[in-house]
């Protein structure tokens, strides 16, 4: 298999991608799903919600404090 970036990937093989997207070589191609969850329940007037690349997590923070978390109801994958 051939990733979006002209990887070569052996059948069978796993992997996650820059983009925070475990896949999967198959016979039939590449399949990926999300390896994060997102944030959906928040106050988004007072708080921002901030991707990692590194963690590949989310963390809701204030828009003008970032050292503060905000709670978080809802999640999505």
């Amino acid at each position: 298999c051939h990733d979006l970036n002209g990887e070569l990937h052996e059948f069978g093989s796993h992997w996650r991608n820059a983009d925070c997207y475990d896949c999967f070589c198959s016979g039939s191609g590449i399949s990926c799903c999300a390896s994060f969850v997102r944030p959906t329940d928040y106050d988004e007037k007072k708080c921002v919600s901030i991707f990692n690349n590194e963690t590949c997590a989310y963390k809701v923070v204030e828009k003008d404090d970032h050292s503060k978390e905000c709670p978080v109801h809802g999640w999505v994958g």
